[in-house]
């Protein structure tokens, strides 16, 4: 089963259920390897891939002790305990909050990154008095898309509205289905919005295709823009300006292709293919290239067998991805992975680490006192200018005031 964030309607007790499950894998896949046909598929020894696992005494890395060497607190936010953020660029992170009643049963804020001012803009879902609740949120400077649900009947829309970062436009609807079709998985990308529609497993349309479907956020026009004869394996993971889908290459087997594509045109700029029946967890983009990750070991792969979060370890511009060295973070991974001044930002236990893959140096920016189990989570995907993190705190100190809430926090490199 695909475990991703979005699969929980509130953040404590997600986030936390996610984090267990990660830190508890343990599934081993066995497969006969088989040509691929008529695609290349990406190959990786085990001597061009090195791996930093922070739980090892030995490592081939540097710890920085000191975080704020590196990074720079920018500004913080204090938001209802159970949040959950995400952030796709500078300008706007998209919030999830739970309210303290059983109707709504969450709201949508907007924190501006720059100015740190905070906004609920979405107080109650469109559908409220149908039987929906907002499910799922993303945003970007331009405007914000998300999906309502009515889980009791099975049924859902998504919605997008333009934004100026305080208050929303009108919501526009522009796709919803039944229970024979999964609650779409959402992303932000400019001044779009993208989902995937895909068929229930088990429903009566299993064998349809799955289809990415992309709008503007003022107009709520509508269009695929990416059809995949089979599954997607991953949700959209959004950049600045364009998106990255993990469709069923064109050949026989399964095998899942890395697609990097244009927000604004739909060009698809690189792809990747991964050894058949490989299934990410994420997959992403950034400075070296696509990025993804594995909660399960394989049998085969030979470099990228193992469960961690993968990229180049340089800059790969000609494609050729199997000639590339390859940098591993060796956890269960929670999170997909970020950019942010040159750093690959990862998830770890409880920490969010930052990455130097030239001088082999990591930082990690620590949670503070009485949060949760998983810590420190990262919001942020993409390549950008700030990364944002957040963490959920129920703190109890024995000699001061109770605190319950989620505390968010944007970080810049300080070179």
């Amino acid at each position: 089963m695909l475990l991703t964030r979005r699969h929980f309607l509130f953040g404590a007790a997600g986030v936390a259920a996610l984090a267990a499950a990660g830190g508890a894998a343990s599934v081993i896949i066995k497969q006969r390897e088989e040509a691929a046909g008529d695609v290349t598929v990406l190959e990786v020894p085990s001597s061009s891939v090195t791996t930093l696992n922070t739980a090892d005494t030995e490592s081939s890395f540097t710890l920085i002790e000191d975080a704020a060497a590196r990074m720079n607190l920018v500004t913080r936010f204090e938001l209802p305990y159970g949040s959950l953020v995400w952030a796709s660029g500078d300008s706007v992170a998209a919030c999830l909050l739970p309210t303290d009643q059983g109707s709504p049963l969450a709201q949508v804020a907007l924190l501006s990154l720059g100015s740190g001012t905070q906004a609920t803009v979405l107080e109650q879902a469109v559908g409220q008095d149908e039987g929906f609740d907002i499910y799922d949120v993303r945003a970007t400077g331009s405007g914000v898309v998300w999906t309502e649900a009515d889980i009791l009947d099975g049924v859902w829309r998504v919605y997008t509205a333009r934004s100026d970062g305080a208050t929303l436009g009108e919501p526009h609807l522009v796709d919803e289905g039944d229970s024979q079709w999964e609650t779409p998985t959402i992303a932000a990308a400019g001044p779009y919005a993208f989902w995937q529609v895909m068929p229930k497993l088990d429903g009566d349309y299993s064998a349809e295709d799955s289809l990415v479907k992309r709008a503007t956020m003022a107009s709520g026009a509508a269009e695929t823009v990416y059809t995949s004869h089979g599954r997607l394996c991953t949700p959209p993971y959004a950049l600045d300006d364009s998106v990255v889908i993990t469709p069923r290459a064109e050949t026989t087997g399964t095998y899942y292709q890395l697609t990097h594509m244009d927000a604004a045109t739909g060009n698809v700029l690189d792809t990747m293919v991964l050894p058949r029946s490989m299934r990410p967890l994420e997959a992403g983009y950034g400075d070296n290239g696509f990025s993804f990750s594995f909660d399960a070991w394989y049998t085969y792969g030979d470099g990228i067998a193992n469960i961690g979060t993968y990229t180049p370890a340089s800059r790969v511009t000609d494609g050729n991805y199997s000639g590339a060295p390859w940098f591993s973070f060796g956890l269960s991974p929670t999170a997909a992975p970020a950019w942010c001044g040159g750093y690959f930002i990862v998830k770890s236990k409880r920490t969010v680490c930052g990455i130097d893959l030239a001088t082999s140096e990591y930082f990690a920016l620590q949670p503070e006192n009485g949060s949760d189990d998983y810590g420190e989570y990262l919001a942020s995907t993409g390549s950008n200018d700030l990364v944002v993190t957040y963490a959920n705190i129920d703190d109890k100190p024995i000699d001061g005031e109770p605190k319950k809430y989620c505390l968010v926090r944007v970080w810049s490199p300080t070179s």
